[in-house]
């Protein structure tokens, strides 16, 4: 660039952020800066700058913008800080994530910008420390810092802001506070909310005058941003909320989420559409399961496979889950998708020495199918251990133990994945199956936050469908598309039953 265009980009750079973004995001990355046109609104990217902007200028003490996932959140923020950095070179920021990894990589961004020399063009002032070289850590010579953390881990020894200032000197910035498959745990969404409220909203070294701004989508009815807006840390925060569709169903940002994806997204991912996508967490209390996402055919499809799903109760206490018993089938629907068919299934309460005739009963009675099970999965827990252990003398069937760890989520987050497949109408029955409305009475009174008495059928069919259409670990006949895969599957299959091991 001439004279005149360098000393028009270091104008202007300096003088707006929202500039500064839009260039350094295409300087960084050498990709386009992406200034969405929804209909009827302003560019989100637009919008988020106005807000960063005030309070840089001390109009906002405590900003909340809840934004739908993939809309440059992250990146708006980073070069805000850069930016600050070097308006203000003793800036101090302290970035959060729902994991230290996660904001060190966000900093990492803000380092990576103010090393770029385009950068140090537009502020000259600003010098990184040669001494201060880790990116989740970094310090300017005028003694501005920036530091990453996690929303649930121990914050100490770093302060946002400096006091006696009338003019900004940094922030406390909390960027998706919750990890999405740990906020539906009470332990794991409550210890963010507890941190915040007894250590982060004290990290501001002028309480007046620092602001701490949290961003991200909302996650549940219950998370900490409800309890900011609820004013229980003792503020008012300011929120702006961002939505996916408007009224008119047009999309924020149509140029990366059509609104023909949106509106797919809505129909079968209910719960998180509402509440990453339009800011609104259905209450916990509300049924995932709807009547309508069950589809009852008068006959019973082409079954391709089938296999055997148990839920044993620990005890035969009243207030405990029962037992369940579910006998599913695969087969294709007519748009070629693999669906589960709950062909059979019990509820029961019987003492656990009597759990090895009541399944032997169950499967006895699935065998007269035309397609008999030669698999049955089995959580295990103490009487579905015991259950197990004493089933392996039967001919025809082996047994999957199934482990739940912390990776395999919690219930609600295992509920809410297989959401999408009820919502396809991928989970069917048959008219005339005795056990049609038993299961769907039940289903359809589970809710997010375990207000529902049991759910021993909602987790027999919830294994269904993880094992059956998203692991795919049950073996099917040469109709499927992959056949090479299904053989293999299936000699794997019969391997496993000729020597008789378990899964």
């Amino acid at each position: 660039m001439n004279l005149h265009e360098k000393a028009e980009f270091i104008a202007k750079s300096r003088a707006s952020y929202y500039y500064f973004a839009n260039a350094f995001f295409e300087i960084l990355t050498r990709r386009e800066f992406i200034v969405s046109n929804p209909v009827g609104r302003e560019p989100h990217t637009l919008t988020v700058a106005k807000q960063l902007r005030r309070c840089f200028e001390l109009e906002i003490n405590r900003l909340m913008i809840n934004i739908p996932p993939g809309h440059h959140k992250s990146t708006l923020l980073a070069v805000w800080v850069a930016w600050c950095e070097g308006k203000y070179p003793d800036c101090n920021f302290l970035y959060i994530s729902y994991a230290q990894p996660l904001a060190a990589k966000h900093t990492a961004t803000v380092r990576a910008i103010m090393e770029l020399p385009e950068y140090r063009m537009v502020f000259p002032e600003t010098i990184l420390d040669k001494n201060s070289r880790a990116r989740d850590n970094f310090k300017t010579t005028a003694g501005g810092c920036v530091v990453a953390f996690g929303s649930a881990g121990s914050i100490t020894g770093q302060d946002a802001g400096l006091p006696g200032l009338n003019r900004f000197s940094g922030a406390v910035l909390i960027d998706d506070a919750h990890k999405p498959d740990e906020v539906h745990s009470d332990t794991m969404r409550n210890a963010v909310i507890e941190n915040y409220n007894q250590t982060i909203k004290y990290r501001p070294r002028d309480f007046s005058r620092v602001p701490i701004i949290c961003m991200g989508q909302r996650l549940h009815d219950a998370d900490l941003c409800q309890f900011l807006l609820d004013g229980k840390d003792g503020y008012v925060w300011e929120r702006i909320v961002l939505q996916s569709l408007d009224k008119f169903d047009n999309a924020l940002y149509p140029e990366v989420f059509t609104k023909e994806s949106l509106l797919i997204e809505r129909a079968v991912n209910r719960y998180s559409f509402s509440a990453q996508h339009q800011q609104e967490p259905v209450p916990a209390g509300d049924a995932l399961f709807r009547e309508d996402d069950f589809l009852i055919f008068e006959e019973e499809p082409e079954i391709l496979a089938t296999f055997i799903c148990a839920d044993t109760a620990e005890t035969t206490k009243s207030w405990n889950d029962a037992t369940a018993f579910g006998f599913f089938g695969l087969y294709y629907t007519p748009q070629n998708e693999l669906a589960i068919h709950c062909l059979h299934g019990v509820e029961l309460r019987v003492e656990p020495r009597d759990l090895e005739e009541e399944f032997i009963n169950f499967y006895e009675e699935c065998r007269r199918h035309r397609v008999p099970p030669r698999i049955a999965f089995i959580e295990k827990k103490s009487t579905g251990v015991t259950l197990v252990s004493v089933l392996n003398k039967l001919q025809g069937i082996k047994i999957w133990d199934i482990e739940r760890t912390r990776a395999s989520g919690s219930k609600t987050a295992r509920f809410l994945n297989i959401q999408t497949f009820f919502a396809q109408r991928r989970f069917t029955f048959t008219e005339d199956a005795r056990h049609v409305r038993l299961f769907i009475n039940h289903l359809t009174k589970i809710t997010a936050n375990d207000t529902h008495s049991h759910d021993d059928i909602a987790d027999i069919c919830t294994d269904a469908i993880i094992k059956g259409l998203i692991e795919q670990v049950v073996a099917i006949p040469d109709k499927t598309k992959n056949n090479d895969l299904v053989k293999k599957m299936m000699q794997q299959q019969s391997d496993f039953i000729d020597a008789g091991a378990t899964w």
